[in-house]
């Protein structure tokens, strides 16, 4: 019998430990020994005030940017070496960078109640029944989609000005009767929370360590987004370069968008498929390329109105630019699909496993698909739509433009 191969352990260098707002109170005994006796320990000003004066090695304030301390950091591998952080420090914390760069031994985590955690408490409600958004150096627009009827959602704030900003666009979007809660400084001596209405405006003294958490009322449903594939053409500002609502329905199921997957929507138009792709799945993510600047800027404006802020635009004319993108897991082509080299280029950079969905209304357009499905396989579908509209005193159906729609998925290569 073979004996067992010998692992050697890596004995863990770096630990993680979460500071709240009790400080050295609220640690335990083995994260007080640790940070005692550590070398060197990292941390924001308010964390190393915290737990002064128990460390005993050196303290290193978090630099700007805050990539210059996770290369801080990695840089004393092997040495002893604690960095604070707030409550859990893999939630919204560093805790997740660092992981990327070590393995799972050189690393020990020590968290304390996270402030998500603490503010569920306070107000009663059950986690696993809130979304949590980050507007920490990222776009308040990224909340657009979580607010939904009957629905409760945190916000971890930037700043002190954050429960006025979110307010005021609240209000704008017609959300005025989101009842607000703020909260300052939980777990600690200065514990604070309050309650406003979004059309009162937040209390102008709030601190800087706060988070938000909101409850939308049911009546608000006409000013939230819908939750499926062809929102109302009105959601969008175009110029008549709009794929309209029911063949974008059609072409969204068709594209399948999963998690995290990527999307080229080529001849982006107003940016509508790569916006509610965006918004079908978490973490989708999509690249726009338009020609035209003024629809490039357009996309830009929809994706951010609409709450997909992450959205990347390339103004180009395709093929061109697609060469150096990142490998698609589905691309959408609403136009340009006849100029030469746009679809070999597309499917020769799609992932196996991936869609292509082409819509084509010129004759030009369906022949170059009819040559792509004798190449590529796939199927074609005309799809049709007309809408009411008034003729004189009367009424009639008034037909849409056909559209012919080309859907192939890439076969696994061996």
């Amino acid at each position: 019998m073979m004996p067992e191969p010998h692992i050697q352990s890596v004995s863990p260098w770096l630990t993680l430990i979460g500071v709240g707002e009790d400080g050295l109170h609220g640690l335990s005994h083995t994260a007080k020994s640790l940070l005692e006796h550590a070398d060197y320990v990292f941390g924001g000003e308010r964390h190393l005030a915290l737990v002064a004066p128990l460390p005993q090695g050196q303290c290193v304030a978090w630099p700007t940017p805050f990539s210059a301390g996770v290369q801080q950091v990695l840089a004393l591998r092997g040495q002893s070496v604690v960095v604070l952080t707030s409550g859990d420090p893999f939630f919204y914390g560093v805790g997740g960078v660092l992981a990327r760069s070590l393995g799972r031994d050189e690393m020990m985590c020590l968290p304390v109640p996270s402030s998500v955690a603490l503010a569920c408490a306070r107000l009663g409600w059950a986690r696993e029944q809130c979304h949590v958004v980050s507007v920490c150096g990222r776009p308040m627009a990224r909340i657009r989609p979580f607010l939904q009827p009957r629905s409760r959602l945190f916000v971890l704030s930037a700043d002190a000005q954050t429960p006025r900003l979110l307010a005021e666009w609240l209000v704008s979007l017609g959300l005025g009767e989101v009842r607000c809660y703020v909260m300052e400084a939980l777990g600690g001596p200065n514990e604070r929370c309050r309650s406003f209405m979004a059309h009162e405006g937040a209390p102008a003294d709030v601190g800087a360590l706060n988070l938000l958490g909101l409850e939308i009322p049911a009546s608000t449903a006409a000013q939230c987004l819908p939750q499926c594939g062809g929102l109302p053409d009105s959601c969008f500002e175009h110029d008549g370069q709009l794929t309209r609502q029911e063949i974008r329905a059609v072409t969204l199921s068709a594209l399948a968008p999963r998690a995290g997957e990527l999307l080229w929507d080529i001849g982006g138009g107003a940016g509508s498929v790569s916006i509610e792709w965006m918004l079908a799945a978490q973490a989708c993510k999509a690249i726009a390329i338009e020609s035209m600047p003024e629809r490039a800027a357009r996309i830009a404006r929809n994706a951010q109105a609409l709450g997909v802020p992450d959205l990347q635009v390339l103004q180009a004319r395709a093929p061109d630019g697609l060469a150096a993108l990142e490998a698609p897991d589905a691309v959408f082509v609403g136009g340009g699909a006849s100029r030469p080299g746009v679809l070999e280029q597309a499917w020769a950079a799609l992932r196996p496993g991936g869609r292509m969905v082409v819509n084509a209304v010129v004759v030009e357009t369906e022949s170059r698909l009819v040559q792509a499905m004798q190449e590529w396989g796939g199927r074609l579908t005309r799809l049709s739509v007309a809408r009411l509209d008034d003729v004189g005193s009367f009424h009639a159906f008034r037909p849409a433009m056909t559209v012919t729609q080309w859907v192939a998925s890439k076969p696994y290569t061996p």
